[in-house]
């Protein structure tokens, strides 16, 4: 592999899992690399005891291996730039659930497995937080204690500081520092017939006339993530039809002449082809 160092010492890897290379950096891997070595590990994670220094090891690895997908995901939440940290780590949770309850068994990739569970996250973690509600007392206590935790931190450390953090100096658990973080959205809510400024010319307008739709085009995004690793199991002269069908978008039979085959021999060429990606994206086949 060249992007990425694995240590091959055996008195390194004796200290933790004697099975598994100990990978330097895994948050810096290059997809393919990322992909070849998640196998190797959640082989091995299937077989290793739960609790143990190797199946803690195991597991975390490939949680830090398989960081990209999560901010490949947050980016298209990327018009909440106040809340992108928040997204990014409840992005986490849906790779670590992914994680926990993959098997190789199924027979797909797991970044085709985990963009779903990774996705849901964060759509939920909007769903949540989106509209101004009432909430307990509790709360909203512990929403003023949030509020100076986080000054603090971002004076300390000059960036926004994550959830980990912030538990950590509050002295509770990251799942009740989120709470705390849906309480404080619950707080603010903007009408949309609220006025905004504008230039001279323009004058002032609603906040209905500036919000955007959403992108159709997004979604493709994330069936393109999943369509990669799909793409490498194909043969040379398979991703060749598929580049003229689908990029050139040629005809059947000028595909034919290309390949010096039949229309038919296309027509079958390019169903088992596309069944052999369906399977791969983990779409059920007709």
């Amino acid at each position: 592999m060249t992007t990425v160092e694995v240590g091959t010492m055996v008195g390194q890897r004796s200290q933790v899992a004697p099975e598994l290379p100990l990978v330097e950096c895994p948050d810096r891997l290059a997809p393919r690399d990322a992909r070849e070595l998640s196998r190797l590990f959640f082989e091995q994670l299937a077989v290793l005891e739960e609790g143990t220094p190797a199946h803690q090891y195991a597991r975390n690895t490939l949680i830090e291996m398989n960081m990209s997908l999560v901010r490949f995901a947050a980016r298209r939440f990327r018009q909440y730039a106040d809340e992108i940290e928040d997204v990014v780590q409840v992005g986490m949770i849906g790779l670590i659930k992914a994680i926990d309850r993959f098997e190789l068994s199924r027979e797909t990739q797991f970044a085709t497995f985990a963009v779903p569970y990774v996705v849901g996250e964060m759509k939920r973690f909007f769903r949540d937080t989106t509209w101004a509600v009432h909430v307990p007392r509790r709360l909203q206590e512990r929403r003023t204690e949030l509020g100076k935790a986080r000054a603090e931190l971002e004076s300390r450390l000059d960036r926004s500081p994550t959830v980990k953090e912030l538990a950590a100096l509050m002295d509770i658990s990251e799942e009740e520092v989120l709470e705390a973080q849906l309480a404080a959205n619950g707080y603010h809510s903007s009408s949309l017939d609220a006025a905004l400024s504008g230039n001279e010319e323009e004058g002032e307008a609603a906040l209905a006339d500036v919000i955007g739709c959403e992108d159709p085009a997004m979604e493709l995004v994330e069936d393109f993530q999943a369509l990669a690793p799909a793409m490498d199991t194909l043969t040379e002269r398979e991703r060749f039809v598929v580049h003229l069908r689908f990029v050139e978008e040629r005809t059947q039979s000028e595909i034919g002449e290309a390949l010096g085959v039949s229309q038919m021999q296309v027509s079958r060429i390019l169903r088992r082809i596309l069944t052999k990606l369906r399977t791969g994206m983990g779409v059920a086949v007709e």
